[in-house]
């Protein structure tokens, strides 16, 4: 039956793009040899996150090399030299969260269009893709963008559970300078591991089987197939079949000569084996992919080059920041965090909410190594606690998302809320065995790296991200890092008493880490129970709000074990002053070993 459904969903999503195709209009060639030979541009931008103006409402200063103000002085100098009729222009996804302005304001105003998306349409894009984090703020959210963009959103591997209709095109055709060149979307098919309720509506294939149906459809019709697919060139999951890999796009469609790639915030540029050049980009606008394809004058393809460009000394276009809507909520989101009140009717408030008698985080040892994930702290207690008062669960986790999270002595505004507490996660509560939550926690415990005698300080595992590194309220406990990854976690007790293998708990997890974790790597057998009406960080103003003052407060409930730091070695001090003076590496993924450095003649 599977099998039956899933056939007649890629033969109806088939038709769908054919219909599609069929809506195209005709592209007629003008005389190539008369134009003669020609280079096509195409640029893109991937991971924007929200950033508008090149600006850190929490920080509430200008940052000095990204955003989209910048990326458009950029393109538009390249419009400028190369000619409009030559340059194409693509986004690649996770455009619409990661700010105040985008997740705090206006993904939850749809009462005027989103100022980014204006901003994104006096950009004449091409093109625009579907990241992950798009999906965030459900399905509703996905389709209010398709209204409001002047360019085609593309997405070939979703369709509408029930119906099987796509949910946006496959592709687009458009000319350019007489060559022929089709666009495919792909989004990533992984969306469902970090959003699935909010996504139950539907379908998502693999990336590789999507690209070539699409580019079945587009043969003979286009001289140069864009790849722009929200994904990674690596598998982040799959591995095995690179089902989520921006390889396998081209391992199935050598035709696809220009492939962006985006959702790992890095750079690529990667020539591949059938000739395409791969290319991605850092986030928040750091950087603009571009490729310049030269074409004969049969339109046949001579060469391509590709680089990365990186958005450091460009200045900020002051045409796309006066835009009246992009001036208006820069300035609407500035007063939010900072000042609060509007109103008339531009309704704001926000400002301060409360007041900090004391800080909340130890200063760290090593600049650059948090504390916060060496032992506890009033900063994660103050969110855990917040998740066990709202959610009535027996015990509870989170991650610290920002290293430099903090909250100081002194007004607390929602850029402080947002600093501790980055994303616009949901809480869920579901039912886990105290096997299943030691599972869990050994899980959490991985990000660390083992001890080894001689290390003077712990370092992280260069694998796991800190958003995985997740801390636990409502149980005590140690983390032996003497132990290999997965007997690290020891002496867990709950309400004083050790925990039990067959005990079951009431835990509170937020949505991301239910679906991308506990779920998906089968840690947890039970279904959610609960799911909160409200953010967490609606949940911490609210309860910043209602105390008016807060005081730090830490219960120091898990510590680390097993390790022999030689705090009182005059040696150890002046190996950190070493790392604080520039002269040794940053001890993060590996951590600093007196009998090395020794060995290496630096003590």
């Amino acid at each position: 039956m599977h099998l039956h459904r899933k056939t007649g969903m890629l033969l109806l999503s088939l038709l769908a793009s054919v219909s599609f195709l069929w809506a195209q209009p005709t592209l007629e060639q003008p005389d190539l040899k008369k134009r003669g030979p020609v280079t096509i541009t195409v640029l893109g931008t991937t991971d924007i996150h929200g950033n508008i103006w090149g600006y850190s409402y929490e920080d509430n200063k200008e940052t000095t090399k990204d955003g989209l103000a910048r990326v458009a002085t950029y393109v538009e100098q390249v419009r400028g030299d190369q000619g409009a009729d030559n340059v194409v222009l693509v986004d690649d996804g996770d455009l619409f969260q990661g700010t105040l302005l985008t997740d705090d304001l206006y993904n939850k105003d749809d009462s005027v269009p989103h100022p980014l998306m204006e901003a994104m349409n006096d950009l004449h894009y091409d093109a625009m893709v579907f990241g992950n984090h798009e999906f965030n703020f459900g399905v509703p959210f996905v389709e209010r963008l398709k209204k409001e963009a002047k360019a085609p959103y593309l997405c070939a591997n979703a369709t509408y559970h029930d119906t099987d209709k796509p949910l946006a095109a496959p592709y687009t055709i458009i000319m350019k300078d007489g060559v022929r060149i089709g666009i495919i979307g792909l989004t990533n098919p992984d969306v469902p591991r970090w959003d699935g309720p909010k996504v139950e509506s539907l379908d998502f294939e693999e990336v590789g089987s999507a690209a070539r149906r699409a580019c079945d459809q587009l043969k003979g019709k286009v001289d140069l197939i864009v790849a722009v697919a929200h994904v990674g060139f690596l598998a982040e999951y799959d591995e095995d079949h690179g089902t989520d890999a921006g390889y396998r796009i081209l391992d199935q469609c050598p035709e696809i000569k220009v492939l962006m790639v985006g959702h790992s915030h890095v750079t690529v540029n990667e020539d591949y084996a059938n000739g395409a050049k791969v290319l991605s980009c850092k986030n928040s606008g750091k950087e603009v992919a571009r490729w310049d394809i030269s074409f004969d004058d049969q339109n046949q393809i001579t060469g391509i080059k590709g680089e990365v460009i990186s958005m450091d000394g460009v200045k900020p276009s002051e045409a796309l920041r006066s835009l009246p809507a992009v001036k208006e909520a820069h300035e609407k989101t500035i007063t939010y965090v900072q000042g609060g009140a509007m109103s008339a009717d531009g309704t704001v408030t926000s400002g301060v909410l409360g007041i900090a008698t004391a800080d909340f985080q130890p200063a760290s040892e090593i600049p650059g190594i948090p504390q916060a994930k060496l032992e506890d702290t009033a900063v994660m207690d103050l969110i855990l606690n917040v998740q066990l008062r709202n959610s009535g669960a027996d015990v509870t986790s989170t991650a610290l998302f920002r290293d430099d999270s903090a909250i100081y002595a002194g007004p607390i505004n929602y850029g402080v809320i947002f600093k501790i507490y980055k994303f616009d996660n949901t809480l869920y509560t579901v039912d886990v065995t105290g096997a299943e939550l030691k599972t869990y926690m050994e899980w959490a415990a991985a990000c660390y790296n083992q001890w080894k005698p001689g290390d003077v300080t712990i370092s992280f595992n260069p694998d796991k991200p800190g958003y995985l590194h997740d801390q636990f309220q409502g149980v005590n406990y140690e983390i032996d890092l003497s132990q290999p990854a997965g007997s690290r976690i020891k002496h867990v007790t709950f309400k004083g008493q050790p925990l039990k293998d067959d005990q079951v708990l009431k835990l509170a997890v937020n949505n991301y880490r239910y679906s991308s974790g506990l779920k998906t790597l089968k840690m947890v057998k039970a279904k959610r129970d609960w799911e909160s009406p409200n953010s967490i960080r609606d949940m911490l103003t609210t309860y910043i709000k209602e105390e008016g003052e807060i005081s730090p407060q830490c219960d120091h409930n898990w510590k680390i074990v097993g390790v022999d730091l030689q705090l009182d070695n005059p040696e150890r001090a002046k190996a950190i002053e070493l790392v604080k003076e520039g002269k040794i590496e940053l001890p993060y993924h590996k951590s600093l070993n007196l009998d090395e450095l020794k060995a290496q003649g630096l003590l």
